[in-house]
């Protein structure tokens, strides 16, 4: 008969390597560092629209915007990555 320590172990491992990052996670950080780094104005000016296999696809409301952040997505990039603690955003793609 196998101890209940021992269950408990083997159970907590199998949940957290099936833990996945969702959407809603994704778009608050990413909403939090766009405030911080453009204000209240490029937080309504700037905003995720979904996350799919490491992309997040971002909508911006000119052209304008989207050069910004075309510009400065390594940073975001590398900010995002460092609030998950992990390499899970590889590319944002911005949509005007």
């Amino acid at each position: 008969m196998k101890s209940l320590s021992g269950l408990i172990k083997q159970r907590s491992k199998k949940a957290v390597k099936t833990l996945t990052l969702d959407d809603k996670t994704v778009f608050y950080i990413f909403s939090r560092i766009i405030k911080a780094e453009y204000g209240q104005t490029g937080s309504v000016r700037v905003c995720p629209d979904y996350f799919k296999n490491g992309k997040l696809f971002v909508r911006t409301q000119s052209s304008a915007w989207a050069s910004e952040i075309m510009l400065d997505r390594k940073e975001i990039i590398s900010k995002m990555n460092k609030e998950l603690g992990k390499k899970e955003i590889i590319e944002i793609v911005v949509k005007k």
